[in-house]
């Protein structure tokens, strides 16, 4: 075998998970010292802290004014799931799916609320649904930016403004990276473990005017838990959208969201964090572009995402494996990147289809992605050279 050659700079942070994420440039522990720990989240001190992220996801998001912004349980899931519980069964439904989570989605709706008026819009990993079958006329379930394939709708136009039915819009891996279009979105939800690098387990729940309308007219026909509950008497809860968790929060992690969020703001707010986005999707891009052994899974430039990249390996000798091998091949680039401290997490999803996956939202630095490139071109030749030995 041949001895290859090391390249000579490694990325200064090997952290590209899509998630948790990376955390912001310049983060230390020292950015949670204001948290409020061993304090009640009821307390003056916890209830201001919480409001002020609220107000915050407002501002930096963009959301508008009328729109109900809440911190919930369980993460993206949670709020999802807060979401479908709730709303659901006054309407049809149409619900979009293209990568694992959206399947997800198929699966509460159809086989857990088992909802008798439900059509399925599918397409396969790489590929977006054919948007115009959708009937807006009744409730449809989407994700903007599919995490596990790299594939978004690239915009909301698809949307009608004069819509009877309500948009639910898993939007986790897009917010705050992507354009969300919320004129056109009922329901927002999203994790800020994502684009902005805070630690997990919280979830934001995002409301529209409409969708509030919904929760206040319309009871669903199943029992709900608590930590579901967002109404009382037929009226919205108003306190969910003003800091008063339904359960407890870590103020810790809500402290490290509050730093995510003024480091957002001080950059340039949503423009910059979109540019820092788009800027590292570009570096991939390119480098795509230019590598043979390696394509985009979303086969549409329009919809490849800017936050998590999903690449696949295209070299000729790797596709006449079978698809176990395939994913050993992949499975060997990330171990040796792994190995090196180079390129941490970087697998697909282990739903997807085999390659890599490699997270590009706001909080990298290009020039980790640029370090990283000539890295993933040793990794291949590397296990090349093994795929050689061993025939």
């Amino acid at each position: 075998m041949t001895t290859l050659t090391k390249p000579a700079v490694r990325p200064a942070n090997p952290n590209f998970s899509s998630g948790p994420c990376s955390k912001r440039p310049g983060w230390s522990l020292d950015a949670l010292a204001d948290a409020p720990l061993g304090r009640s989240h009821r307390a003056k001190v916890g209830k201001a802290k919480l409001a002020e992220a609220i107000e915050l996801t407002r501002e930096v998001l963009q959301v508008p004014a009328d729109y109900r912004i809440g911190i919930v349980p369980a993460s993206d899931t949670g709020a999802v799931e807060m979401a479908l519980w709730s709303i659901l069964g006054a309407r049809g439904v149409d619900i979009m799916a293209w990568e694992s989570f959206g399947a997800g989605w198929v699966t509460d709706v159809v086989k857990q609320l088992k909802l008798p008026d439900v059509r399925k819009i599918e397409a396969p990993y790489g590929d977006l649904p054919d948007l115009g079958q959708l009937d807006f006329d009744r409730d449809v379930i989407f994700t903007w930016n599919g995490t596990t394939s790299g594939v978004r709708v690239p915009n909301g136009d698809f949307i009608p403004a004069d819509r009877e039915g309500l948009t639910i819009c898993d939007a986790t891996s897009a917010a705050f990276a992507q354009n969300l279009d919320f004129a056109k979105l009922d329901v927002v939800t999203f994790s800020w473990q994502k684009v902005l690098g805070g630690e997990g387990a919280h979830g934001v729940l995002i409301l529209s005017p409409r969708a509030v309308e919904r929760l206040e007219s319309y009871s669903p026909a199943w029992p709900l838990p608590k930590i579901f509950r967002m109404t009382k008497g037929g009226k919205i809860i108003e306190g969910i959208f003003k800091g008063e968790t339904i359960n407890t929060p870590s103020m810790l992690c809500v402290e490290d969201y509050l730093d995510a969020l003024k480091w957002g703001k001080q950059i340039g707010g949503l423009d910059a964090l979109m540019a820092r986005a788009d800027k590292n999707f570009t570096v991939l891009d390119q480098f795509v572009e230019q590598t043979p052994w390696i394509d985009h899974l979303a086969k549409a430039p329009a919809t490849r995402s800017n936050t998590s990249v999903c690449l696949t390996i295209v070299d000729s000798d790797v596709l006449a494996l079978d698809d176990d091998a395939q994913a050993a091949f992949a499975k060997g680039i990330v171990s040796a990147l792994d190995k090196e401290g180079v390129a941490f997490d970087i697998g697909s999803y282990r739903d997807a289809p085999a390659g890599l996956r490699i997270w590009a939202g706001a909080t990298v630095e290009a020039a980790d992605l640029q370090a990283l490139l000539p890295w993933l071109d040793w990794a291949f030749e590397a296990q090349k050279e093994k795929l050689k030995a061993a025939a």
